[in-house]
């Protein structure tokens, strides 16, 4: 069993920053990738980035390519999320997912577990 926790949600202004991080806990190891995604009201979850633990690839969706940034720290078994010049659309309630088979990063259904999400409000 892995927990998840997240934390650094908040209200932000658009153009700001946020670092948002979940942190692992139980049976980490065999850990293959871990993912932030999010969901707002009325709207289904959605994918926003993702990390290969060993090799360290990224992926992201296009909308955050070039404000967010997702890294990892090995020792501190932490997944973060950077996000810089955030917009109105980005507000949601952000969940971190971990996965130990993940083929494809972008379908939550590849992740085994969840974090309880933290939610980030960024306004106008």
């Amino acid at each position: 069993q892995v927990e998840l926790v997240e934390s650094g949600g908040g209200l932000v202004q658009a153009g700001g920053s946020l670092r948002l991080s979940c942190a692992a806990s139980g049976r980490t190891s065999g850990r293959h990738a871990m993912g932030w995604f999010r969901q707002a009201p009325g709207k289904e979850r959605e994918f926003v980035a993702a990390i290969r633990w060993t090799s360290t690839t990224t992926y992201y969706k296009d909308s955050v390519k070039g404000r967010f940034t997702i890294s990892n720290d090995n020792d501190k078994n932490t997944v973060y999320l950077q996000m810089n010049s955030p917009k109105p659309e980005d507000t949601a309630v952000y969940y971190c997912a971990a996965g130990r088979e993940v083929a494809v990063v972008f379908h939550p259904g590849q992740y085994n577990y969840w974090g309880l999400g933290t939610q980030v409000t960024v306004s106008s």
